[in-house]
């Protein structure tokens, strides 16, 4: 039987992953955390097969929880589980050492599918990703960051280089703080950047603001 750390802050995502992993023979849902904190000490406590991570948390961005969990267990495999879209989290998050990528709202069997992937020591692709991965990397890698962004990306990175505090960001786009969080995570991970002073720097210079 195959264990399972299931990190995600909604106690209905646990209890109905748990659920339905109880139909199969291999697979069971041996621990749980409601935040990045809860994982990395939980991670440190068992022999897991695979850790199940959202990438919304109360404390730490998934993205944070993700690199910290990499580096205290570089060899157990992490699947991004998670209700933000693929074509905007899903590279950074398998550049930052996931082992796939997987949307919520993704069929049941789908799921299986990407757990026991990962568990077996491949990298899980899913349709939707590969379509990115064969259409988008080159010409991105071809374009000055910002025209990566999504629209959102954009919103927040100009109110963040405008010294606008993540609660007035969340206010002003009607987003929780924890979402403009994991935006800004994202936004300096594509622009291989530490801080908001950087991020000021690049509007000003590309004169975006």
């Amino acid at each position: 039987m195959k264990r399972i750390l299931i990190v995600d802050d909604h106690a209905v995502v646990r209890c109905g992953l748990r659920q339905f992993l109880a139909n199969t023979a291999d697979l069971e849902i041996a621990g749980e955390a409601a935040s990045g904190m809860e994982a990395l000490a939980q991670v440190n406590q068992g022999p897991w097969d695979l850790v199940l991570l959202d990438m919304s948390l109360p404390d730490l961005n998934g993205m944070e929880a993700l690199k910290r969990i990499k580096r205290s267990r570089p060899e157990l495999p992490v699947l991004i589980f998670s209700m933000f879209a693929e074509t905007e989290f899903a590279l950074p998050a398998i550049d930052a050492g996931a082992a796939g990528y997987l949307n919520k709202d993704s069929p049941p069997q789908q799921i299986l599918t990407a757990i026991r992937t990962v568990i077996a020591g491949a990298r899980y692709v899913s349709p939707t990703l590969t379509e990115q991965l064969l259409s988008g990397v080159t010409r991105s890698s071809q374009r000055p960051p910002h025209e990566a962004l999504s629209k959102r990306e954009m919103e927040v990175l100009l109110l963040l280089s405008k010294g606008v505090a993540l609660t007035r960001i969340g206010e002003s786009l009607q987003l929780s703080v924890k979402t403009v969080s994991t935006y800004r995570a994202r936004i300096l991970e594509k622009f291989g950047m530490e801080s908001n002073a950087e991020l000021t720097r690049y509007v000003l210079e590309q004169k975006l603001g």
